[in-house]
């Protein structure tokens, strides 16, 4: 009986672990300025999405610094407003991905780097813990998956994150704010839905990113996915238009 006691408990107790937020968080923070990534992203990248990787390596005692303070000043997820927040992940995702192609340039791909870096237990490069937020290792599927999509349930999101690849999402040259983000996120939702290299859009036909078919479901939660293409897209869609999905093109956005 004693040890049916021990059993029931140790599953208990590992069950309330795998329930606890993994969500790196600091109390008794305040949002930090991103100037500096702001200046950073201008500099470097153009209004087009390329980026600029010699740049950033010319600046990395810059881009270090930025990614230090955001290091240490996560969001204290009880005074912050959601939009700070918001644009907090999104601006660390951005530039800890650019800190990875900075630290192992040059390379053709992101994707090259998971075999390259050789990291025991780690599946691909997104899964890689190189860097801490509040004092917790993390990774950018973290980020990702873990904190944008499963706090903040905003589908805008996959437009504004970048994964230094051709097909990504265009990355910014502008740091999100608080104060700005929602424009920002429509700007970036219809900068990319219109973009003929990465979606090919006719009323009665569509060609989409694959970003479109690994996500649907955020894409889908209250209408369709054409319903969710037609609040951007300057093409109207029929309802019943035939929807298929694009090659992903991995090489470098530079």
């Amino acid at each position: 009986m004693k040890n049916l006691k021990s059993h029931i408990l140790l599953f208990l107790s590992i069950i309330l672990f795998s329930c606890q937020s993994s969500v790196p968080g600091m109390a008794g923070t305040t949002a930090p300025s991103h100037k500096s990534w702001d200046e950073l992203l201008k500099a470097n990248v153009s209004a087009e999405g390329k980026v600029n990787y010699k740049g950033f390596i010319e600046e990395k005692v810059k881009l270090d610094a930025y990614l230090k303070n955001i290091s240490e000043n996560a969001p204290d997820r009880k005074t912050w407003s959601k939009d700070e927040q918001l644009a907090y992940w999104i601006n660390a995702y951005n530039a800890f991905t650019v800190k990875l192609i900075v630290d192992n340039y040059p390379v053709e791909s992101i994707k090259d780097l998971g075999p390259a870096l050789k990291i025991p237990l780690v599946k691909d490069v997104w899964h890689y813990k190189f860097f801490k937020i509040g004092g917790q290792e993390s990774s950018l599927d973290e980020i990702e998956h873990s904190i944008l999509r499963k706090e903040f349930e905003e589908p805008r999101i996959h437009f504004a994150i970048n994964c230094a690849s051709v097909s990504c999402p265009p990355l910014l040259n502008e740091a999100f704010e608080a104060s700005t983000i929602d424009a920002q996120l429509d700007k970036m939702a219809n900068r990319f839905i219109n973009d003929s290299s990465r979606n090919k859009i006719t009323p009665g036909a569509v060609q989409l990113s694959s970003i479109f078919s690994w996500f649907k479901g955020d894409f889908t939660k209250n209408s369709s996915l054409i319903d969710f293409l037609n609040k951007y897209s300057k093409t109207k869609i029929n309802p019943n238009a035939k929807i298929s999905f694009l090659d992903y093109d991995w090489n470098l956005n530079e």
